[in-house]
């Protein structure tokens, strides 16, 4: 790969975007023209489900303009995308499955949030039918591609999401992570995938795959942007059950941040990943105290999700429809949800208390570092080679993600570089629920992007020093 890969061209920053708007060089309505534009220039790409249309868009962003003290708000006219498992009143919910989907009544929490905040919706993202995927493919309208060419996936579920802020419509968008679904698609189109601990932000709205491991997150050009919306979505909601607050501040007290043992790390025959990783590996140990991990208990609870009873979880939501109108699914979809129909109660409490077993065991490694770093994925497959082995490529990309809920960890995914031969190449920054703010600066760090902290101590090194 790498003849004609291109890579991300992403806009405007958040940041930049306010700055025109509030001094006036800007305005929200040039800014939902301009956002207009790019969708109608790029066409039906994969990338978008549905959009508002112009003429309504520029008014929506007209009455943001109107509203009292508009330009104090914190995201005053940055328009944004929305994940179509997500209710947004009057507008459709379809999972990417036309005969499931209805009109949402209420918007979800998360972006009622956001549009509070002065953000301008734009329309619904494409995913992976159902929630259910980590590749793109398994959608009935356009497959979307990477923006680094060569027919490369652009990965899923949340697909339309990384892509409509790696080509540069919108600075931000709001995807889902239950395995991967938000950082794997970040990693196939070199922008910033947020997985904030569960229950940070509400899930009231979503459509959930797995409710017990379902995650909103964000996708980004960087990590001042996560930051920003961040801010705004999370927040406590008593209709969510899993709903949580969020831990502290990171202080600027000193980092050591975990590294799995190179014989841990899988790249599925991948020499030019694997070089790219173990060159990145190199430069982070060089400048930041280091400790080797064993990443074996880690796998081990990523194995449960699919080769355990967590695939029938999707049942509660989809079983009914699967019994009604299974040709109406994704014949991909439709057999991995026929497959958690074979699973009995013996087999989830067994597989539960196997998961306790290796939660304690992780939790224990959090004693010794603060972060563990890890390929977001471990090799990368045109769409052809997805369509031609689905569940085989898509467990590949989801072997660094799957244990991630299951784990009760936040992630972020970063891009730190190329192959070779000119493919993206993404890290990951896991830690344990509740220590997002740390994440994130580490995540900073990695990017070379100045973040503020709680506190003064040892951070890692600055620009000056070299990116990490």
């Amino acid at each position: 790969m790498g003849s004609d890969a291109f890579g991300p061209s992403i806009g405007p920053s958040v940041a930049e975007i306010l700055s025109s708007h509030e001094s006036g060089s800007g305005s929200p309505t040039k800014t939902a023209a301009r956002v207009a534009d790019a969708i109608a220039a790029r066409g039906d790409d994969g990338t978008w489900l549905s959009t508002v249309g112009r003429e309504e868009l520029l008014a929506a962003a007209a009455e943001i303009e109107r509203r009292p003290g508009a330009r104090t708000l914190p995201l005053y006219g940055v328009p944004f995308g929305v994940k179509d498992s997500i209710d947004v009143a009057g507008i459709p919910t379809t999972l990417s499955c036309p005969d499931f989907g209805y009109v949402a009544t209420e918007t979800a929490p998360a972006v009622a949030r956001l549009l509070e905040a002065g953000a301008l919706y734009v329309g619904k993202t494409n995913l992976d039918q159902f929630a259910t995927g980590l590749n793109g493919t398994r959608t009935p309208h356009t497959i979307p591609r990477s923006v680094y060419g060569n027919e490369m996936i652009s990965g899923g579920s949340s697909s339309g999401s990384a892509l409509a802020v790696a080509s540069g419509q919108v600075p931000f968008a709001v995807a889902t992570d239950t395995a991967g679904s938000g950082r794997v698609p970040a990693a196939l189109n070199g922008v910033v995938g947020f997985k904030p601990s569960r229950g940070l932000i509400s899930t009231v709205g979503l459509v959930p795959a797995c409710k017990s491991l379902d995650c909103i997150t964000v996708m980004a050009g960087c990590i001042d942007d996560v930051d920003r919306v961040f801010d705004v979505m999370a927040g406590r909601d008593d209709d969510d059950p899993w709903s949580r607050d969020r831990g502290p501040r990171y202080s600027g007290a000193p980092i050591t941040l975990g590294l799995p043992a190179v014989a841990d790390l899988e790249f599925f025959g991948d020499g030019e990943m694997a070089r790219a990783h173990l060159a990145f590996r190199q430069r982070l140990a060089g400048r930041v105290k280091t400790v080797e991990v064993s990443l074996a208990p880690f796998l081990a609870a990523g194995e449960l999700l699919y080769q355990g009873p967590w695939v029938a979880e999707r049942l509660v939501v989809f079983g009914d429809f699967l019994a009604r109108q299974p040709e109406s699914i994704h014949p991909v979809v439709r057999d991995i949800l026929r497959s958690g129909t074979g699973y009995t109660a013996v087999d989830a409490f067994t597989a539960l208390q196997r998961l306790q077993e290796l939660r304690a065991e992780v939790g224990r490694l959090w004693r010794d570092i603060d972060a563990l770093i890890v390929p977001t994925i471990g090799t990368t497959f045109t769409v052809d080679e997805v369509l031609a082995q689905p569940i085989a490529t898509n467990t590949k990309l989801g072997h660094y993600t799957h244990f991630g809920n299951l784990l009760d960890l936040l992630g972020v995914a970063v891009p730190v570089g190329h192959t070779r031969d000119g493919r993206p190449h993404s890290a990951t920054v896991l830690s344990a629920a509740q220590r997002d703010d740390l994440a994130l600066h580490v995540a900073a760090q990695i990017l070379d992007e100045p973040r503020p902290t709680a506190g003064i101590g040892t951070h890692l090194p600055t620009a000056a020093q070299e990116r990490i």
